[in-house]
């Protein structure tokens, strides 16, 4: 029994101490100064007179010695699209390119032959296309340029159509002489025109005609004249020697 009690002593002692301990160490607790969080730092603020150092420059050696490599760099670029767009250019074919699909001009056809028939040669009706021979144009003439067809009119009487040439004119009415041509162009006659295509109108005496642009019918007799209508000296344009070497003695202009 006394043994319990002792025990129950024992406990009760170290309880108590044990509660004192605690109670000691709580209050040295409360009794310390609770540390104060730090607070960051204010952020410094430049001074106004302190600028922000540059960025350095690069040495102008250093640009200079890059330049030229740049350089040929573009200069090889460009060469290279240069090739590029060489190669890359096709040759047009012949339905792109005008001038290979151009046909040819066709030959030029004869001009038709309408010499008069026998038949109105013999009532003395001639035209134009009679009055032909080889010479070319602004060439010297000679009398072997003649054919013995040309030559068998020389002396006939003749009925020729053509038109009157009115720059040959000195007036419009009373006629007495004029070139009759082939045609209404003023190529028949002068330089450059054709020594067949016009033939010298010389009225006979007291017979005048007027002046009409439609074509007209020529009666008259035909001569062969090689020495009338020669150039002048010094006139003679690119050889030529005669302005014309047919005449017709007018008797009647229709």
């Amino acid at each position: 029994m006394k043994v319990l009690q002792v025990f129950f002593v024992v406990v009760s002692c170290a309880t108590l101490v044990s509660l004192t301990s605690c109670s000691d160490a709580q209050r040295n607790r409360q009794d310390e100064p609770v540390e104060q969080l730090a607070t960051p730092a204010p952020i410094e603020a430049p001074e106004p007179n302190e600028a922000p150092e540059p960025n350095e420059a690069p040495e102008p050696n250093d640009a200079v010695q890059s330049a030229p490599a740049d350089a040929s760099d573009t200069t090889q670029g460009e060469s290279q699209v240069s090739e590029t767009e060489q190669s890359t250019v096709e040759e047009p074919t012949a339905s792109q390119n005008p001038i290979a699909t151009q046909e040819p001009d066709p030959p030029r056809t004869k001009v038709e032959d309408r010499s008069s028939s026998d038949a109105s040669r013999a009532k003395g009706e001639i035209n134009f296309d009679d009055l032909k021979f080889e010479i070319a144009k602004d060439a010297p003439f000679s009398e072997d340029l003649l054919t013995e067809d040309l030559r068998s009119l020389d002396g006939q009487n003749v009925k020729l159509r053509g038109y009157i040439l009115p720059s040959t004119l000195f007036s419009e009415t009373n006629i007495s002489q004029f070139v009759l041509v082939r045609d209404n162009q003023q190529c028949c006659f002068g330089p450059g025109a054709a020594l067949f295509d016009c033939v010298m109108v010389e009225m006979a005496e007291g017979k005048t005609t007027d002046f009409v642009t439609r074509p007209v019918t020529v009666e008259g007799k035909f001569v062969i004249d090689t020495e009338a209508y020669r150039y002048p000296p010094g006139y003679s344009p690119k050889g030529a020697t005669h302005l014309a070497v047919f005449r017709i003695e007018g008797q009647a202009v229709e």
